[in-house]
């Protein structure tokens, strides 16, 4: 029986076959596929829930009462940095050990120090409260005893969350995250209806926090302990590293709302708050890639995988055509997306909708690389990200004429941070390249 013959020359038939062994998803880069496509599908549930508790909040207990609510959430965001740092450090070393013993023994020592750490910000936050409901003008200070409490579960929350990414247990990861969100909302729509009006919601946040602590944790999959494994311990230098990242993060992410908020009138602040809103959907659907691509990347060995490119390209060109089309769907149907959302009251939002989502895109971008970087050794890229972050807020300072002209500070600058942070990447492609043509 004959078969059809192949036309191509025998080099050409060669060359396509070993091109496509090259790029086909293998080991580690089908991990990080697979994890990306459970964790972008969580967030988005996540997502979608906290929209609906904002929209449930600010019903059911009006501006005045809302605005001191969102103050508690921005508070949470803040301190957030501490528990992703801790999160970072117990996802890369739990990946890196391949032992459950040595798995075991980073989770233990990081979740007592996540415990000490937690209860210290807790005391820290119960004896301040006083003056820092005078900074965010909440009329009842004990407000931030309630969120205290949840404080103390916070930061171990962070090592539980770890735990299950360096595991690459990405369905537990995502199930968590999305306990913490559905437990928030049932809880403060059934206070609030009960009449404990902002005090509900801010209890339902600490309470939703405990759930999340509480919900049980995949056990670890790794062989049992060999007498050559080597055991590689969480260091203060990886924690700092982590700590320097978030903190660069979170002011990238929040300083430009509080500085509209400083220079511009309240409903113009308004505006440019309900932009910032939906364009950092995309950010976080970007993160949820990133938490895939992180503990994959840890646990690999450059002398064990050929293909440890994908592992960083993959996820880079993701979020690249989730930008893209983002933006698209942005820039074609703003004046629709914005009075589904937020109604007709928001209407002069429409023109900056895509070019926040192209500022969010770039930032994006950059913390691919810089958390690939980061996963595989001590980077410099988290403190160049604190040194953009403190730029960022100096430029804002000097150029804020406009909304539009804010967000076009944010685009050159998050354009030179995307070029800087390539370039030990580019050296690195561009060596190799040289070597294979050698």
């Amino acid at each position: 029986m004959s078969s059809r013959p192949n036309i191509l020359p025998y080099p050409f038939r060669n060359g396509w076959r070993l091109r496509w062994n090259e790029w086909r998803l293998k080991g580690n880069a089908s991990l990080v596929l697979s994890g990306s496509l459970i964790m972008l599908v969580g967030s988005l549930l996540v997502a979608g829930i906290n929209f609906g508790f904002n929209v449930a909040m600010a019903r059911l207990l009006g501006p005045a009462l809302f605005a001191q609510a969102t103050a508690i959430v921005t508070l949470l965001m803040l301190l957030s940095a501490v528990s992703l740092s801790f999160q970072l450090v117990s996802a890369k070393f739990i990946a890196r050990n391949t032992t459950r013993s040595g798995k075991a023994a980073v989770y233990r020592t990081l979740q007592r120090q996540a415990w000490l750490v937690g209860i210290a910000v807790a005391l820290l936050l119960a004896v301040a409260q006083t003056p820092i409901a005078g900074y965010l003008h909440l009329p009842r200070s004990w407000l931030l005893t309630v969120l205290a409490l949840g404080m103390a579960f916070y930061i171990p929350l962070g090592v539980k969350r770890g735990r299950m990414q360096g595991l690459c247990a990405f369905a537990p990861l995502s199930g968590n995250y999305i306990l913490e969100a559905a437990s928030k909302l049932a809880i403060a729509v059934v206070l609030v209806e009960m009449g404990y009006g902002v005090l509900g919601a801010v209890g339902a946040i600490s309470a939703s926090i405990v759930a999340a602590v509480l919900l049980p944790a995949p056990q670890s999959g790794a062989p049992e302990e060999s007498s050559d494994a080597e055991f590689i311990p969480a260091s203060f230098r990886e924690g700092m590293q982590a700590i320097v990242f978030f903190i660069g993060q979170v002011v990238i992410n929040n300083i430009d709302i509080l500085l509209v908020k400083h220079f511009f009138a309240s409903e113009l602040a308004g505006v440019y708050a309900a932009v910032a809103l939906v364009g950092r959907v995309l950010y976080f659907a970007a993160w949820s890639i990133v938490s895939a691509m992180f503990p994959v990347s840890a646990a690999a060995k450059d002398e064990e995988d050929p293909n440890k490119a994908q592992v960083l390209l993959l996820p880079l060109l993701i979020v690249l055509l989730m930008s893209a089309c983002f933006i698209f769907i942005l820039a074609v149907f703003p004046g629709f997306i914005i009075h589904l959302i937020f109604g007709e009251g928001f209407s002069s939002a429409e023109p900056l909708l895509s070019l926040y989502a192209v500022a969010t895109a770039l930032y994006a971008l950059s913390v691919v690389l810089i958390t690939y970087e980061m996963s595989r050794k001590i980077a410099n890229t988290g403190w160049l990200q604190l040194l953009f972050s403190g730029a960022l807020v100096l430029l804002i300072y000097i150029f804020h004429s406009s909304l539009r002209q804010v967000i076009e500070v944010q685009i050159g600058l998050m354009l030179v941070m995307l070029v800087v942070v390539s370039l030990p990447f580019l050296r690195m492609f561009t060596s190799v390249r040289w070597k294979e043509a050698a």
